[in-house]
């Protein structure tokens, strides 16, 4: 079986904890863990078969997985063996990128960085099963549509529906200025099953400024581990974390994790004509792929951030 390619990891020092940051830098420090993630670069694998590859005790490879998987960069999953159960390693990751400590104006000499509480939607169309949840309790009702509309609304760390949108209106820095060139978008998301299902497809769509950027297609609903920032209260049975995707558009086109979805390019934005940018994303009620949509803020999952635009000019 085949792993994805050009997926991307940002490891931001300001919106990261120190302790994941210092996980995935101590991850990819290690020789034997770099072969373990070469190794799984085309396949997925058993310990057994990690081990064996890679003449490694089967201990020591088990000590070394964890650690990957500790810091993010793979996921474990069982499947029937020949002797029961086995565990089955894949690579999420292809390319890790450190982002640095910044001045706190959030401006660089070439990018401006604005983050976004997944809470901050000022509009939405959700149908059930939907929710919000905050660090300490649900928001509202659950599977009430209304909810999202509840003041509280802004302390959401996650939210779920299972078809519709949220729109989100950042800030436009570049407004009636100098055109730019590239503007990214990450965000940690994912499928939404009822309570969860690790393949369970959903065809996620993202539109900024009215435009249709393009689609990613999320494999599933994951609960097979708690988060890493999921709060205790929250039950191990329903949704844990999604997949940190980086979507980004250029003058070449639209991308997820540098995988090309759509010609869509910068001058189709028209970045410069109001002083806000549109973000909406969602699920149509008539994709293939009607699987619901899981957003985490920094407070749930396994990344310690909110919605995060980035502006190159």
């Amino acid at each position: 079986m085949e792993s994805n390619t050009g997926r991307i990891l940002v490891v931001d020092t300001k919106t990261n904890t120190q302790e994941h940051t210092i996980a995935v830098a101590k991850a990819i420090a290690s020789k034997p863990r770099l072969r373990i993630l070469e190794y799984l670069i085309p396949k997925v694998a058993s310990v057994t078969e990690i081990s064996q590859a890679l003449e490694m005790p089967i201990a020591t490879a088990t000590l070394h997985l964890t650690g990957l998987e500790d810091a993010g960069l793979v996921i474990s999953h069982t499947t029937p063996g020949k002797r029961g159960q086995q565990r089955i390693y894949t690579r999420i990751y292809d390319t890790i990128i450190f982002n640095l400590p910044e001045s706190e104006g959030k401006h660089t000499q070439d990018r401006f960085t604005v983050k976004m509480p997944v809470g901050a939607f000022i509009d939405q169309h959700v149908v059930p099963t939907c929710g919000l949840a905050g660090v300490d309790s649900v928001i509202g009702i659950l599977d009430d549509p209304v909810s999202f509309y509840n003041p509280d609304r802004h302390y959401a760390q996650l939210i779920w529906f299972s078809h519709g949108f949220l729109e989100y209106r950042f800030p436009n820095p570049i407004y009636g200025k100098a055109a730019p060139k590239s503007l990214q978008l990450s965000m940690e998301i994912c499928s939404e099953a009822a309570p969860s299902a690790d393949d369970w497809l959903s065809d996620i769509f993202l539109e900024i400024n009215d435009q249709r950027v393009g689609i990613w297609t999320s494999p599933g609903d994951f609960a097979d581990k708690r988060g890493n920032l999921t709060p205790t209260w929250w039950p191990d049975w329903s949704s844990q974390y999604g997949w940190l995707k980086v979507w980004r558009v250029d003058s070449k086109g639209s991308f997820v994790d540098g995988r090309k979805i759509s010609s869509v390019t910068l001058s189709d934005l028209s970045l410069l004509d109001q002083p806000f940018i549109s973000v909406r994303i969602g699920v149509d009620d008539e994709a293939v792929h009607k699987g619901g949509l899981n957003i985490f803020g920094q407070k749930f999952g396994n990344h310690a951030q909110d919605i995060i635009m980035q502006i190159e000019i």
